[in-house]
């Protein structure tokens, strides 16, 4: 009831600065939502959605793993985060439009370029938590493991893992949100199709309410995985702490 009481408060509020601003500059809801249908009863809407799902879901997948794997090996040698922490830091302050560019001046306007462009972009922070969620481990129960000869893989699931879950969880509830928004980025810039080539499109015809459908549209579909997936997930990886407190 709360999350239908704030939409109808967005909407209200949508709807009156519509009327002052006029349809020009911002189309009134039932006007974009023309819009939606229309691009929705042609296919073009869902095909570009399904698109760009697919981009945040190749790149969000392949920047988590990266980046467990890198924040977990910076975070127990420190031979590796001597030698890393240079290239984290360039990363973390390299500009993301940047690094869509040079990928797609490096390797071309493909697939490969824009996905691996996204996902560079999101690495360095997942690295980040990561490696300060290992540097948090609790040394006993490493010696705890050693004492009773348990096998390292039974160790790191049963010991590590779990104490890692929550900055796992962070790392890829903030990473979801940066990739969301960097995707669309690269499918402007160099992509035939995906929401944030419609958006620069309708941006070039001055095209407001085609332009709001898409955003819209996309922000909607964000909003309905954050609720369905993202936060029982989650949820699910941090349970034990609730049990144990």
């Amino acid at each position: 009831m709360l999350r239908l009481l704030s939409f109808a408060v967005f909407l209200g509020c949508w709807w009156i600065a519509a009327v002052l601003a006029g349809s020009t500059k911002l189309p009134t809801p039932p006007a974009v939502l023309n819009v939606a249908m229309t691009e929705a009863a042609s296919g073009a809407l869902f095909l570009n959605v399904g698109v760009t799902l697919a981009r945040v879901v190749l790149a969000f997948t392949l920047a988590i793993t990266l980046g467990v794997a890198i924040g977990y090996l910076m975070g127990r040698v420190r031979l590796a985060n001597r030698l890393g922490d240079p290239w984290l830091i360039l990363l973390l302050n390299l500009p993301a439009l940047v690094v869509i560019v040079l990928a797609y001046i490096w390797a071309g306007l493909t697939e490969v370029a824009a996905i691996a462009a996204i996902a560079i972009n999101k690495l360095p922070a997942t690295v980040v938590t990561v490696r300060e969620g290992t540097r948090a481990l609790d040394s006993s129960l490493d010696e705890m493991a050693t004492v009773f000869a348990i096998p390292r893989w039974r160790a790191f699931r049963h010991i590590i893992l779990p104490q890692l879950a929550p900055y796992i969880a962070a790392a890829s509830r903030s990473g979801l949100s940066l990739v969301w928004k960097i995707v669309l980025v690269a499918e402007l810039l160099g992509r035939p199709n995906g929401v944030g080539f419609e958006i620069g499109v309708a941006f070039q015809l001055f095209d407001t309410p085609r332009l709001l459908a898409y955003s819209l549209s996309f922000a909607a579909v964000v909003l309905v995985i954050e609720t369905a997936l993202v936060q029982p997930f989650e949820t699910r990886l941090t349970r034990w702490r609730l049990r144990a407190a």
